[in-house]
């Protein structure tokens, strides 16, 4: 593509179209641009076109968006794979030259993108490809144009912003040195320059708002490039920058504070990252930092107190209790908190009121449950002042655990003595009690069991009954909900240290507030349901199970169900997880609600098909129909047709409409079906209809779909192999095991194919493909050999030798070239046997090189007869030696998935697990099988076999001994 001005209105046009509400404009033009893409020059039009400002803007935005959307998809390089590189090396050296310079003279609206692209150029190029980035980028500084050096600050940090959370490796330090090196000096000259500046302009507001944005990127970039170590420049200089953070957490500057109402303004965004910084600083340099922190912990003690309770403060104060809970941590500073006012003032001040229920967070619950629940439970990346000040009080009452109860417990008699005095008004007290009760009792746990470890001093039991239960018994589930869901929480949370009977006693409260008008009240419900249901006793049994179920399961699965009706809550992902664990629970005492939940299950199915919005609802709902049918076929195998005649017709409207959030999940379920069956007569015709599209390649570029797919095949292939070979579909199925062993990700499904095939498919049908299967086996294995890919490669032969014989296996592989199967014994079998670790698949190579090693006539003539001790002493040492973890070279690959766009992603089913295979299940144990293997061999070779023994070393020959003792054999 000529870089032009008719091209450049041509792609103006098809931008134009792409943003057309009309599909059948915008699909097209979509299509076009994505075909466009291939072509020579292609980003650098899109780089003139957004750099053209006679051009329509909303056109140019488009253009960035596309551009950055390219980059994203196709700047990665795998040099792994042979697809070709879709951006030439030319257009990859032209964007590099251009695109800085023409982000930051840019408008904000295509700097946003652009700056991004840079970002994702950089992570792959900088700095070895692309050294002169930084340069460029530091010399901006210099420009005195804030535009432009925000600009160059903002993709500083989205360049820098990994190494915050990069592991620590060579390339990393060096990258970071280099960055130091070139940025360090200039960034504190521009720290310097910029706090001198907002002396300069104090009255110009809009100059301020650019200098103090500047100083926030500023403080970013100073971040990221201390997370990973205190860099020396950095520790020369911490006066400079610790005295300039003091400043700003301390200077006012009135003409930049926001309205009322108004969202957080540059203020409050420069002081939380300040606040962010010292944090760090504190947790991870506290030596270094030492001589200031009592300078910022007043700073920031002062700055908590007189910060409102409005929510645009919500980052800051959070970030601030967060360094005031780093410093309490530490044990040198914990005089700064021992005396008792210093405490009761934090508690009064600080903990107390930002652990109250604001009048913000009433709306929350109200207007945007779903963002309330995430945030209070799910525990979210947005730190809340709860959650925070909640982190202060745990630091607190564990270093001064008496002194805080003291102080908390005579707020705890004021809290809920004025709720008491008149609930429906006074609600807000008590919801702050359980709350401080909650934080104060925390001393540890996890998200699985909820709060294991408490403190002494705190009643937990005693506290349910007399202040929890009561608001769970209250006749009218719809009143005070925002208590009702405090109370719920606390159950949930404290679960595993309630004990059995108060569960129990609570179990049926939690299902009366199931039908609650409130969605965070029937959420949080159904979501104590759900992890109480997965609580275990000291004897791995479920500690509330069928037996306490059955009794209330028509109101637990009824209201669970009614739930899913109520407003705001059709696709709630608490309630269908808690459907699926009551369903494992009640396990066949679920049997008579099937008639009502299936149909009911298949309607929600078919709703949510239409339109998949709710990830984690989908994947519970799938498990729950997995679970049905496992319930229901163990008890009735024959049901199995029932469920086909329900689920396939939604099932093929799936697969017709190419829902992809969906396919991996249908097919895991049609090969559970499919599993169920085997052994039970004929594949259905339903499924042969659907067979020929299973092998259609555009199904298998979705990474997504390859484990399901590869499982159903190897199910038809088990049941239905003669049909398979009249349909005459070997060949396409070849094909797809072509496509897997190409790929480093996929070689093993490649590998599960073909051992299904060489299990259950008619033997001369295969035998025909076999060389150039084996051929395409080696060539893979001299281009790109890994660990995964030679233990799978190992343990196919081995079973094909167990199979089909280990002469033919010599034959095959000397066919393709002469004494090549020496080399495979050499390279192959000897030095990485050892790494094979999963017990069938060890148990496979037992018995392959069993065969290889006794009933192969060719192993005992020379040229191959050098390797058999060798081979015998490897297979003592699989036996006897844990697996070997070494990895091979080519394992630190990353393969980026080479379709654009949005995959579906594959996620195990629990309930639909695939059966494990056990390919020669007639052999119980590799040891015997290779004791009676050797003893076999020496009746037909007296004498000869003890002479090969002799070459093994002495502690194999001792194990071997013992595997002959053991089973009553012996080599003679």
């Amino acid at each position: 593509m000529e870089v032009n001005n008719e091209n450049l209105q041509l792609l103006a046009g098809y931008l134009q179209q792409t943003l057309s509400p009309d599909p059948n404009i915008r699909r097209p033009a979509e299509k076009l641009l994505e075909s466009t893409e291939a072509q020579r020059n292609y980003a650098v039009l899109l780089l003139n076109l957004i750099d053209k400002p006679e051009v329509d803007m909303t056109i140019r935005v488009a253009g960035s968006i596309a551009f950055k959307n390219y980059i994203k998809r196709n700047w990665a390089i795998n040099e792994d794979s042979d697809t070709p590189d879709k951006i030439h090396i030319d257009d990859r050296n032209t964007i590099k030259t251009l695109i800085v310079t023409l982000m930051l003279r840019s408008p904000p609206a295509l700097q946003k993108q652009l700056s991004d692209a840079v970002s994702i150029i950089g992570k792959h190029d900088f700095p070895k490809k692309w050294p002169q980035l930084i340069d460029e980028m530091v010399e901006k500084f210099g420009t005195g144009d804030f535009n432009v050096i925000n600009g160059v600050l903002q993709t500083a940090h989205s360049l820098f912003k990994r190494y915050r959370y990069e592991f620590k490796s060579q390339n990393l330090w060096e990258e970071i040195k280099l960055v130091l090196d070139r940025m360090a000096k200039p960034l504190t000259d521009l720290l310097l320059a910029t706090m001198q500046l907002t002396k300069v302009h104090e009255n110009n507001v809009e100059a301020l708002k650019v200098i103090y944005g500047s100083l926030v990127l500023v403080c970013k970039v100073f971040y990221s490039l201390n997370s990973q170590d205190l860099p020396e420049f950095f520790e020369d200089n911490m006066a400079t920058w610790m005295n300039s953070f003091h400043e700003l957490l301390t200077v006012d500057v009135p003409c930049l504070h926001t309205g009322e109402d108004e969202d957080a303004g540059v203020l409050e965004h420069l002081r939380s990252q300040v606040c962010e910084n010292i944090g760090m600083y504190a947790q991870k340099y506290d030596e270094e930092f030492a001589p200031y922190m009592q300078t910022f912990v007043t700073a920031v003690w002062e700055l908590l107190v007189k910060t409102g309770m409005q929510t645009k403060y919500d980052a800051l104060v959070s970030n601030a209790l967060q360094f005031l809970s780093v410093v309490a941590e530490r044990t040198h500073y914990r005089k700064i908190f021992e005396n008792p006012e210093i405490l009761a003032n934090i508690c009064e001040k600080v903990v107390i009121p930002n652990l109250d229920f604001r009048q913000s967070d009433e709306e929350l619950f109200e207007d945007s449950p779903e963002e309330y629940i995430r945030r209070d439970i799910e525990g979210s990346d947005i730190d809340t002042r709860r959650r925070a000040a909640c982190d202060l009080v745990k630091t607190l009452s564990q270093n001064f655990e008496a002194k805080i109860f003291g102080i908390f417990g005579q707020y705890l008699e004021i809290l809920l003595a004025k709720y008491k005095e008149n609930p429906a008004v006074n609600w807000r007290a008590k919801d702050t009690a359980i709350y401080l009760v909650t934080s104060f009792a925390s001393r540890g746990g996890t998200q699985k069991h909820g709060i294991t470890q408490a403190s002494e001093l705190v009643p937990l039991p005693q506290f349910c009954a007399q202040h929890i239960m009561p608001e769970l018994e209250r006749p009218n589930i719809n009143e005070l909900p925002v208590l009702k869901s405090a109370a719920l929480k606390f159950v949930m949370v404290f679960r595993s240290l309630l004990g059995q009977q108060t569960l129990l006693a609570a179990l049926p409260h939690l299902i009366r507030h199931l039908p609650a008008e409130s969605v965070v009240v029937h959420s949080y419900a159904a979501c104590a349901l759900e992890r109480i249901f997965t609580m275990r006793d000291p004897t791995s049994a479920l500690l509330i199970g069928p037996q306490h179920l059955a009794p209330v399961a028509n109101d637990l699965l009824g209201g669970l169900f009614a739930t899913l009706s109520l407003q705001g809550s059709a696709e709630n992902e608490y309630v269908m997880k808690a459907i699926m664990r009551s369903f494992n629970s009640l396990q066949e005492h679920s049997m008579p609600f099937m008639a009502v939940a299936l149909p009911r299950l298949t309607e929600i199915l078919t709703m949510v098909a239409k339109n998949p919005s709710r990830p984690h609802f989908n994947h519970y709902l799938f498990e729950t129909l997995s679970l049905a049918i496992k319930i229901v076929c163990k008890t009735e195998a024959a049901a199995v047709s029932s469920f086909e005649e329900v689920l396939f017709p939604v099932f093929q409207g799936i697969l017709q409409q190419d829902i992809l959030e969906f396919m991996p999940y249908v097919f895991q379920m049609l090969s559970l079906l499919l599993e169920i069956r085997e052994g039970s007569g004929a594949i259905p015709e339903p499924y042969w209809a659907l067979f020929p599209c299973l092998l259609a390649p555009p199904l298998w570029d979705r990474s997504g779909n390859i484990s399901p797919l590869i499982r159903l095949l190897c199910a038809f292939i088990r049941q239905g192999a003669t049909q398979i070979a009249a349909m005459d579909k070997l060949n396409a199925i070849l094909g797809i095991f072509q496509k897997m062993i190409a790929s480093k990700a996929n070689d093993h499904e490649g590998f599960n194919l073909l051992q299904n095939l060489l299990a259950y498919y008619p033997q001369n049908a295969m035998q025909a493909s076999m060389r150039q299967i084996f051929a395409l086996l080696f060539q893979r294995l001299s281009l790109s050999k890994t660990t995964k890919y030679v233990k799978c490669i190992i343990v196919f032969f081995c079973y094909y030798a167990a199979k089909i014989g280990a002469p033919a296996l010599v034959e095959l592989i000397d066919q393709i070239q002469a004494n090549m199967f020496g080399m495979v014994v050499d390279r192959v079998f000897i030095p990485d046997m050892a790494k094979v670790s999963n017990e069938l698949e060890r148990k496979t190579v037992a018995v392959g090189i069993s065969k290889i090693l006794c009933e192969c006539p060719a192993m005992l003539l020379p040229p191959y007869n050098q390797y058999w001790s060798r081979l015998l002493q490897a297979l003592v040492e699989l036996f006897e030696l844990p697996p070997d973890k070494t990895i091979t070279e080519g394992d630190n690959f990353i393969e980026p998935d080479e379709s654009s766009g949005y995959q579906a992603a594959f996620s195990q089913l629990s309930y639909a697990q695939p059966k494990t295979q056990d390919f020669l299940a007639e052999v119980a144990d590799g040891r015997k099988y290779l004791a009676d293997s050797l003893a076999k061999l020496a009746q037909t070779r007296p004498g000869e076999i003890p002479q090969l023994v002799t070459a093994i070393g002495d502690n194999h020959k001792q194990a071997l001994q013992k595997y002959c003792d053991q089973y009553g054999v012996r080599i003679v």
